[in-house]
Formats: C-alpha cells, structure tokens, sequence
C-alpha cells in the first residue's frame, strides 16, 4: 500500500514538472517582455518573472489547480509589479531619458523612423492612466485576448473591452493634440 502510494507521488511529481516546463517553455518570454514594458528596469523584469514562475511553482506543489495557467502567470507577475512599485518608487521615463540617457530600444526595428515611432507611442502610452496602459498592453503588445486579459486582470471581458476602447479614445487625443513647448 504505501509503495503504491509513493509511485502514485512520484507519478504525480514528474506530470506536474512537465506540465510546469510547458508552461515555461510557451510563456516565459512573453511574460518577461510584458513585465520589462512595466516596469524599465530589465534585472527588475528578470526577478520579476522568476518570482511569479515560483510563487506558480509553490502552488502547484500544493496541489491546487489552475485552469488558465497563462492567465494565472500574468495575474501573479501583474500582483508582484504592483507591490514592487508600492515598496519602491520608482524614477519616470522621463526622468530616466533625460537624467541617465535610458532609451528604449527594440531590436527588431531596424528603419529609424519606425524607432522614432515606437519612441513616440511608448511615451503617449506611459501617459495614460494604469488601468489603460495595462490592458492596451496585453491586447496590443502581448497580444492576449479580451478574455485572457479578463481572467489576468480579475474583472470582465466586458470591462476590459471598454478600457481598451477608452484607452485608444484617450491615446488618439493624446495623438492629435499639439505637442506642449516647454
């Protein structure tokens, strides 16, 4: 009886390894490009998506189950930012391009007009309000679903379909108003 127990645990253990390097595997860096977007600091992304793959691995060792592990990752990387910046504030982009010459860069865009344009978008992004820029994001930028963003955030698809539409609403006024001179 207790060597069947055993190999049923041992069973148990290596299904919930694999089902945890799949989810490494297909999530890992979407979830550190969405972490790195928030918060600019990229050791900061790194510890930040290690400690969420933990806390998910801690939870699973429970036993308990999730149905949407992706969602769960986000959920717990999205908790772990917040509490991140309540602990510490932090500087704004601004601050950081102007005082320590920080500058966001994607590799991938080679045309420097298409650079500039990012520039341009990641700044009228950042003006946004939280709630905002937060599903704007992960429909745009991590390319999630209205629904996955809703198991994410913890509220509604409905809701998460009126914040981005107000998101865009605001980003296009934002677009079309006149630059400010200093």
């Amino acid at each position: 009886m207790a060597s069947k127990r055993k190999d049923t645990q041992k069973e148990w253990a290596e299904a919930l390894e694999r089902e945890f390097l799949a989810a490494y595997e297909a999530h890992a860096d979407a979830l550190f490009r969405h972490v790195l977007l928030r918060v600019r600091d990229r050791e900061r992304a790194k510890d930040i998506v290690q400690e969420a793959f933990s806390r998910t691995w801690v939870y699973l060792s429970d036993r308990k189950k999730i149905e949407h592990i992706k969602a769960f990752l986000f959920r717990v990387a999205n908790n772990l930012i917040v509490d991140t910046a309540r602990r510490k504030h932090t500087s704004s982009l601004d601050v950081m391009v102007e005082e320590n010459g920080y500058e966001v860069v994607d590799e991938s865009i080679t045309d420097p007009a298409e650079i500039q344009g990012v520039r341009e978008a990641l700044k009228l992004l950042e003006s946004l309000d939280e709630m905002y820029r937060v599903v704007i994001t992960l429909r745009y930028i991590d390319e999630m679903s209205p629904s996955e963003i809703a198991r994410v955030l913890g509220v509604s698809e409905n809701v998460v379909s009126v914040r981005i539409h107000r998101g865009i609403e605001r980003l296009k006024i934002l677009f079309n108003s006149p630059p400010k001179r200093p």
